[in-house]
């Protein structure tokens, strides 16, 4: 890592994205910003002299490689992928479609692994670099109608704690990052949150209560990313990046109270849970 970075930020048309983009750009990093219209991309985070943008869908691998290349032709090196693109596919399971459940891991889960792997190869080569991914509380913690979005985070939670074995000893640091409710435009309905497409009529009621409940939502998160974005630049920036961090105090709560749950449950088993090996 060195006083001036190179960032690679997914995701970065809008949102989150937009706010980590200006942060490190700010900080005096040199920004590979992407998003599906480079145009669009480079608009929402305003014309710099050391922003890059990039066209870029993350389902699909061969873009993802030719994102990679286009940055090191232009900045020689990445040193800070950050996996932030995403999208919100909510409701109950069952009004949730086969089809809609295979896209929320195609963006959410297997996105940034495509990514990842177009840029890991050029961080081996520099045997240093930060991966830092975007995952949500709901990666933690599954919740009411979330069971489309929360296992596509779950599954990120899992990939990071596993990669940081298979990249440290080529200098590359990992970090997850689980935000809480965050003013960004995950909850807008057309632009990063997708309803579900079947109707059963014993979650009809329900539905409609929980779509007014999250619309409701909508610019009213306690989070401010910008703030966030700058904790994230100031942690990379460190070069001590936890394995993950928790963005936000909602989040921090949740999980706290999540965890005093689990050792409850571990707790009122411990005897049959110990009972389980084969006898002597």
């Amino acid at each position: 890592m060195t006083a001036q970075n190179v960032w690679f930020i997914t995701g970065a048309s809008r949102g989150l994205g937009v706010e980590i983009a200006r942060a490190a750009l700010a900080a005096g990093h040199l920004v590979v910003a992407t998003g599906r219209d480079a145009d669009r991309t480079r608009a929402a985070v305003g014309e710099h002299e050391r922003l890059l943008a990039v066209a870029l869908d993350i389902t699909d691998p061969a873009a993802a490689e030719r994102a990679a290349a286009t940055a090191v032709d232009r900045f020689g090196r990445i040193d800070v992928l950050v996996n932030n693109a995403g999208n919100f596919y909510a409701g109950y399971f069952e009004n949730i479609s086969d089809a809609q459940m295979r896209a929320q891991m195609e963006t959410n889960f297997f996105g940034p692994l495509n990514v990842t792997r177009a840029v890991l190869p050029i961080m081996r080569t520099q045997r240093s670099g930060q991966v830092i991914t975007v995952t949500s509380a709901a990666g933690l913690i599954g919740q009411e109608f979330c069971a489309a979005y929360a296992p596509s985070k779950f599954a990120l939670e899992g990939w990071m704690e596993s990669l940081r074995f298979d990249v440290e000893p080529y200098g590359i640091k990992t970090m997850a990052v689980e935000p809480g409710f965050f003013r960004t435009e995950l909850l807008v309905e057309g632009s990063s949150t997708i309803w579900p497409e079947l109707d059963i009529e014993d979650y009809a009621e329900r539905t409609k209560e929980t779509i007014a409940a999250w619309s409701s939502m909508n610019g009213q998160q306690g989070g401010d990313p910008a703030k966030l974005a700058a904790a994230l630049v100031t942690l990379s920036d460190s070069g001590d990046l936890p394995l993950r961090f928790l963005a936000g105090a909602d989040v921090m709560a949740g999980v706290e109270q999540n965890l005093a749950a689990i050792q409850g449950q571990i707790d009122a088993h411990r005897e049959l849970s110990s009972s389980l090996s084969y006898d002597a």
